[in-house]
């Protein structure tokens, strides 16, 4: 890590922080116990799915790249992906999983650093759709493995904690409030971030 630190978050509603009264998020409660030498860029879209992530990235990061700098992204989507529509799935899961391929081998090519933070569950979407994010999670951590990216796996421990699940009942049934936020970014923080962060 050198002077300059940037990083961009790259995702959906979850990374943007959707349901947070004190809109911080995971991503901020992150940040804060990163501490200050860092500029960051909260740009989490709601209902995004991972191919408009993809679709926008590289202009997200030239906006935000200086020479010199250590540039760093953080992914995290899949959830909405994974959401049944008309009938089918917003993204095919073997195009999800090209879509984080496409961004990795990108981020690779401009010398920015990747994590991967797996997707959230949605508790009010019902078993068919959680079945599917455990098995596109699995899939990218099994990817970013195979790519030597760390992936910070969220969805199961998060189904099974009471407090994301009980804010996320009394919210929109997707998105919780600050404890829930609270208990993503100790999964995020407690996983692989402070050695990429530090590296």
């Amino acid at each position: 890590m050198n002077g300059d630190l940037r990083l961009c978050f790259l995702g959906d509603s979850f990374v943007q922080g959707i349901g947070d009264p004190e809109y911080r998020g995971w991503v901020g409660r992150v940040l804060a116990a990163t501490g200050p030498d860092v500029t960051a860029f909260n740009l989490g879209i709601r209902r995004n799915t991972s191919a408009d992530v993809l679709r926008r990235y590289e202009r997200e990061l030239d906006e935000r790249t200086v020479a010199g700098a250590d540039h760093r992204v953080v992914v995290s989507f899949g959830s909405n992906d994974m959401v049944e529509e008309n009938g089918r799935v917003r993204v095919d899961p073997a195009h999800c999983l090209e879509n984080l391929a496409t961004l990795l081998a990108g981020c690779r090519r401009r010398s920015a650093r990747v994590l991967v933070v797996g997707p959230p569950p949605v508790i009010d979407a019902g078993a068919a759709h959680y079945e599917r994010v455990t098995t596109i999670a699995d899939e990218m951590a099994a990817l970013c493995l195979r790519e030597n990216v760390p992936f910070l796996a969220t969805t199961r421990a998060l189904a099974a904690d009471p407090v994301w699940r009980a804010e996320v009942s009394a919210g929109d049934g997707a998105h919780p409030g600050s404890q829930g936020y609270q208990r993503l970014a100790d999964l995020v923080l407690t996983g692989g971030w402070p050695a990429w962060i530090d590296s």
